[in-house]
């Protein structure tokens, strides 16, 4: 299978949504004082008969890849305690997307006698080293054999590069030693999508536009 394509999609392409035309977002604060939310808000109009040019496109990657690596370039606050407390095992800045073991999108094709795990996961175009989207699930085996509205969102962004010849590689990475007790993880996966403010996650459309839906 070529890097560049998936096959677990519908055989028709997925036209790409109409685009959020946006503004560079600001860089980071000062070391710790990183902020999740901009003070100003970069709302767009939309345009029914608008599809990203090979250099919006271009510059929309950038600005996220840009952001992202801000992020891991910037110390995350210390807050002075008054007692020495144990590190916190479920912190989301020790957790570095990148670095986790990668494997194909279609890891939910594998053997049915895989024992699905609790994780939290993130999908990464690797090729630019772009973290699009963090989610957990309760069963690593299942969860994505479902519908799942991520599913069309990758789609549409495999089809607008693969139209403007700009190389993808859209993988997966799991983050296996994960809460089991399911509010803390989904606390820890809200922090996370916070902290790198992937653009598929629905928090984050506000920043980045809906161009994929």
């Amino acid at each position: 299978m070529e890097s560049n394509q998936l096959d677990l999609f519908k055989d028709t392409p997925v036209e790409p949504k109409q685009l959020e035309l946006f503004a560079y977002p600001p860089p980071p604060p000062p070391p710790g004082q990183l902020e999740m939310f901009p003070g100003k808000k970069f709302k767009t109009k939309r345009r029914n008969d608008f599809v990203m040019s090979a250099q919006e496109l271009q510059r929309w990657k950038l600005q996220i890849i840009n952001y992202q690596q801000k992020v891991r370039e910037t110390p995350p606050a210390q807050q002075a305690e008054l007692f020495e407390l144990p590190p916190n095992h479920y912190d989301p800045d020790k957790i570095e997307p990148l670095t986790l073991h990668l494997q194909s999108i279609a890891f939910y094709r594998i053997s049915s006698d895989y024992p699905g795990k609790t994780c939290l996961y993130f999908i990464i175009d690797s090729t630019a080293q772009l973290i699009l989207y963090v989610d957990e699930m309760l069963r690593s085996n299942k969860r994505w054999k479902q519908k799942h509205d991520c599913k069309d969102c990758i789609a549409a962004y495999q089809d607008l590069n693969q139209r403007y010849k700009l190389p993808t590689t859209i993988k997966v990475g799991f983050w296996w030693d994960t809460p089991q007790l399911r509010e803390i993880r989904q606390d820890l996966e809200l922090s996370l999508i916070l902290k790198w403010r992937s653009p598929f996650n629905k928090e984050n459309w506000g920043i980045w536009g809906q161009p994929f839906g």
